[in-house]
């Protein structure tokens, strides 16, 4: 799911430039796409053609999009521009070993997200070995208020942050297990901050389930969150065996005593 979409340019004030806002919304397009024709974006995004070939054209001579036949596709400058920022994370630096071992121990996905612009990104994904491919990719933003590791965020937010959150991105409802009520949510986070662990049991996807912790500094300060998730009829029948709150509480812990 991409849930972070860019507007139309004329919702902008005029300190915006209105046709950057244009090139970002047509490169947004062509990631949910993966490749596209110039009518394919002039139709989703309700611009003129020769607009969307405009911008296309330009980001082709930057080298950041690639001409396929007639369509398009990003060009792997972005990969650069992606691993390279993650690279200047110290989260990133730190908690990967750690992850790696949360993977192994659990058998499932295990993830660190970090709160940007009032959404939750994942900032590394583990597969443990053999697993199929992660649907949820690296890089990838959801709603924080609908997944484990995005309410673990929530619940270490000031009221201020939490409530400017909440009036800019609302409580969407993904399933019929998502809460979308404002104070059965409040209730939810302080008992995940009294217990620094947090669940999806199917908020954001009815198949999936997943625990969380927060990550937090010296201070308190919310950093990210630590998260196992996995299949939930496979997560439900391990959760007899493997204790997942404990594997994820005590990898915060290390991640947190490293950082």
């Amino acid at each position: 799911m991409k849930s972070a979409t860019i507007p139309a340019a004329g919702e902008f004030d005029r300190q915006t430039a209105k046709t950057s806002v244009t090139t970002f919304r047509i490169i947004e397009a062509l990631e949910r796409r993966s490749k596209a024709r110039v009518s394919d974006l002039a139709r989703e995004l309700d611009l003129a053609k020769g607009t969307v070939h405009k911008h296309l054209t330009t980001l082709q001579k930057v080298n950041y999009v690639v001409q396929e036949d007639d369509s398009y596709r990003l060009s792997l400058r972005f990969l650069g521009l992606g691993t390279t920022t993650r690279a200047t994370l110290d989260v990133y630096q730190i908690a990967y070993s750690s992850l790696e071992k949360l993977a192994e121990a659990t058998g499932e996905v295990a993830s660190i997200m970090i709160p940007e612009h009032g959404y939750g990104v994942y900032v590394v994904r583990v597969s443990s070995e053999g697993r199929p491919d992660i649907d949820i990719q690296e890089g990838e933003t959801v709603p924080l208020t609908a997944t484990a590791g995005g309410k673990a965020i929530l619940s270490y937010m000031d009221d201020e942050a939490r409530t400017r959150i909440f009036e800019q991105h609302g409580l969407p409802e993904l399933t019929d297990n998502t809460i979308t009520e404002l104070d059965e949510l409040k209730t939810e986070l302080q008992r995940i901050r009294n217990k620094r662990l947090s669940f999806d049991r199917g908020e954001y996807r009815t198949d999936q389930h997943c625990v969380g912790a927060p990550l937090t500094d010296f201070g308190g300060n919310i950093l990210g969150a630590v998260t196992v998730s996995g299949p939930a009829s496979r997560m439900t029948e391990k959760s007899t065996t493997a204790d997942f709150a404990s594997l994820v509480g005590s990898t915060a812990d290390a991640i947190q005593s490293r950082l």
